[in-house]
């Protein structure tokens, strides 16, 4: 069956691909807690391995943690931007504290203009979502180097689980929340990278030859 491309990522840009460092430092919590003013999840459809709907917790949220993604392909680990996107790290650690991940597989590798692996729905359709949405964040100046780990997504403010790992650097309209940076596990993607995909949704972009399935997602916190 042929998988559907639940995120629009096809419109490049020529965005430089540095990120300001002109960001004042804050307290952890009074950051996440200011990032995170307009977080809200609301109910939304699909809602495929319906874990609940999380209610955000401003502490809870800036609370550094790492999240370790082991793959069939081997381990690929990142750490959450919790300072920047409290919001959407707070929301992938309640799906994988509850399991959601796990037992499911990235569906969708890029490998022309765009350089990315697309994971986090259950359905394995690229249609999947958990039941409810939440608004962008940490869009400005948003750059996609090699390493970044970011929303996927139907257009604004509609994330929900769907995620993308960028494997080269790409060039995208800051559209997508990035919400990690991969520490461990870039040569992993790179080596899934190499074998392929299949060109089921066009010349460059299809599911991976290589089966990235998630054995378990962890969280580990700091």
């Amino acid at each position: 069956m042929k998988r559907k491309s639940w995120a629009l990522l096809t419109a490049l840009s020529t965005l430089p691909l540095a990120l300001s460092t002109t960001a004042v430092a804050a307290e952890p919590a009074a950051a996440a807690a200011t990032a995170g003013a307009g977080c809200v999840y609301s109910p939304a459809v699909p809602a495929d391995n319906f874990k609940g709907i999380p209610v955000f917790d401003a502490k809870k949220a800036a609370k550094p943690y790492s999240a370790i993604l082991r793959t069939t392909q081997g381990a690929i680990t990142f750490k959450a931007l919790t300072d920047k996107a409290p919001c959407t790290t707070f929301s992938f650690r309640f799906l994988a504290e509850r399991g959601y991940f796990d037992r499911s597989h990235c569906h969708r590798l890029t490998t022309q203009r765009l350089y990315v692996l697309q994971c986090g729905d259950p359905t394995g359709t690229g249609s999947g979502g958990p039941g409810y949405s939440f608004p962008d964040e940490n869009l400005e100046g948003a750059t996609y180097p090699a390493g970044t780990v970011a929303m996927a997504n139907a257009g604004p403010d509609t994330n929900g689980s769907q995620f993308f790992i960028v494997w080269k650097d790409t060039k995208l309209r800051p559209d997508y929340t990035p919400f990690g940076q991969i520490t461990g596990g870039l040569d992993v993607l790179q080596k899934i990278a190499a074998g392929g995909e299949d060109d089921q949704n066009a010349p460059g972009d299809g599911f991976p030859n290589l089966p990235v399935n998630f054995r378990k997602v962890s969280i580990s916190g700091h």
